[in-house]
């Protein structure tokens, strides 16, 4: 039976208060076998650590600081997330990485506190999940400089073209492809056309970048067949190809670390 892999979900936000264990079911009854869960900032810990304890063959907890929430004196922020890594029960490093596209008031801060959770990738063997908005050049140029041979991740939610692909490809990493290449006149839908599906990853974002036909609505782990079904038409293939070579793609990128995940 194929299975989907939804590498990027917040399901442990208020939009999923109310109706969790009924997201969940209708994500395992449909096919998605596993969703993982990027944090946020210190405030969220808790909350991804008991839904993955709640779903323990479902979710998956990842641990790091979205860059809009890097503040100006962020070094406390990171020693309070590091204490979590130290117990050893997550399975990835994310959701980190630099965005300038509202605010570039914090570019420094947030350089660094990449650099530093990008050196716990290494320190703790764990994959990344990389927010990259507005930064490209930032972003990669600060893998470029840290990759040793042992990086490995995801892209999230990537929407760069055929010369950006390539180059993440080089560096190591999957691309991680939500909702947004279901849009109408979509350049992402250029750039999976052109890139071997080894090399790309799905995920939701869930609750946000909700696919066609469900704009404006809450997204959800269900909303993955969506994506999927977009990307086996624009390569030629069938959806059960699709769920074949992102499933595997993704259990390359976490599976050594899932095993141990639910132990907290």
């Amino acid at each position: 039976m194929v299975t989907f892999i939804d590498t990027h979900a917040h399901l442990y936000g208020d939009p999923f208060q109310d109706d969790l264990a009924w997201v969940v079911a209708r994500a395992q009854e449909n096919h998605i076998a596993k969703v993982y869960l990027p944090n946020i900032d210190e405030t969220t810990i808790e909350k991804v650590v008991d839904t993955a304890q709640r779903f323990p063959t479902v979710c998956f907890p990842m641990l790091g600081i979205h860059p809009c929430y890097i503040q100006s004196n962020f070094l406390p922020q990171l020693y309070a997330v590091e204490a979590w890594l130290q117990k050893g029960s997550f399975v990835g490093i994310g959701e980190i990485g630099i965005d300038l596209y509202h605010d570039c008031s914090l570019r420094q801060e947030q350089q660094e506190a990449f650099a530093i959770q990008v050196d716990w990738a290494k320190k703790y063997h764990l994959p990344l999940s990389i927010h990259c908005r507005n930064a490209f050049k930032e972003v990669t140029a600060l893998l470029e400089k840290a990759q040793d041979g042992t990086l490995k991740g995801i892209i999230h939610c990537f929407t760069g073209d055929r010369m950006e692909a390539e180059q993440c490809i080089e560096l190591g990493f999957f691309l991680g492809i939500s909702g947004i290449v279901t849009l109408p006149k979509n350049t992402l839908a250029e750039t999976v056309a052109a890139i071997d599906l080894k090399h790309l990853v799905l995920e939701t974002d869930s609750p946000y970048l909700a696919p066609v036909p469900h704009r404006g609505k809450r997204n959800e782990p269900i909303h993955l067949l969506h994506t999927a079904t977009k990307i086996a038409e624009i390569k030629h293939v069938s959806l059960e190809e699709v769920a074949r070579i992102t499933t595997k793609n993704a259990e390359r990128v976490f599976n050594k670390n899932a095993a141990s995940a639910g132990q907290h």
